[in-house]
């Protein structure tokens, strides 16, 4: 049974997951249009724009006449991704230190 209280956390992670692979692919080919991302991560261009959009936002990439293309400070949080995955997994590994008794 999936509560709401875990299914917007799930749903939050899910959607970082898709942006994390639609930044992937644009470091790996840019420049890359929204065809091309959907077509490569097998994700509908709805939500491939929807992620460009949020990317865009935080600075990570920007647009370009023939595509997202990444900015000076991808490379800066590309560098803390993984400490930052770290952390989010460490905080769900505390999660399971929480005895409810049943």
């Amino acid at each position: 049974m999936i509560l709401i209280l875990t299914e917007k956390v799930n749903g939050e992670l899910e959607m970082l997951k898709r942006h994390l692979l639609i930044l992937k692919q644009v470091v790996e080919n840019e420049p890359i249009g929204i065809l091309k991302l959907a077509e490569e991560t097998k994700i509908p261009s709805h939500k491939v724009r929807y992620s460009l959009r949020v990317l865009e936002q935080e600075g990570l990439i920007k647009a370009s006449a023939p595509g997202a293309v990444t900015t000076d400070v991808t490379r800066s949080f590309l560098k803390d991704l993984d400490g930052m995955i770290e952390s989010l997994a460490k905080s769900a590994e505390d999660l399971k230190n929480i005895k409810i008794a049943r």
